[in-house]
């Protein structure tokens, strides 16, 4: 069975609120989250991070471009940077690209699906809904106290 998943990151991924904004944040997304078609609630989480983690969009991912060369960057190369950094997030977001050695940050990598990099997250699991539009987007952001975007992963 695959996931998909809806999150919602501060646009600066070194930002973090503090814990009522980020409680109000869940609170409206919560409210922009019907149940399913079931009738079962639809699962959310919400996480602080000491460090700046990943936020990937799983298997939506399909190119990731370099942003000096605009040659497009394995997925094996990525995925080891990912797992290098699983346990204890990012201290930096700076990268030596391998196709021609620029020096740049994970969050200007050209993602053909969007990732994102975060030290807060709402994540939704399996929502029964369509993604989050700029004006809910705009409203989480107003809550939160800080611009906001969304990712989303089929895992």
């Amino acid at each position: 069975m695959s996931d998909t998943v809806f999150s919602v990151i501060p646009a600066d991924p070194h930002w973090q609120p503090g814990r009522d904004a980020g409680d109000r944040a869940a609170a409206l997304v919560l409210r922009l989250v019907p149940e399913d078609a079931g009738g079962f609630d639809t699962e959310i989480e919400v996480d602080w991070y000491d460090t700046v983690t990943a936020v990937d969009c799983g298997q939506n991912l399909t190119r990731i471009g370099c942003p000096s060369c605009g040659a497009p960057i394995g997925h094996e190369w990525y995925g080891d940077l990912l797992d290098a950094h699983d346990d204890d997030g990012f201290a930096t977001l700076a990268v030596t690209v391998p196709c021609c050695g620029a020096a740049t940050s994970l969050d200007a990598l050209e993602y053909e699906r969007p990732c994102g990099f975060a030290r807060f997250e709402i994540a939704v699991w399996n929502p029964d809904r369509e993604p989050f539009d700029e004006g809910e987007l705009s409203a989480i952001g107003e809550v939160l106290g800080h611009p906001v975007r969304q990712i989303l992963a089929h895992i």
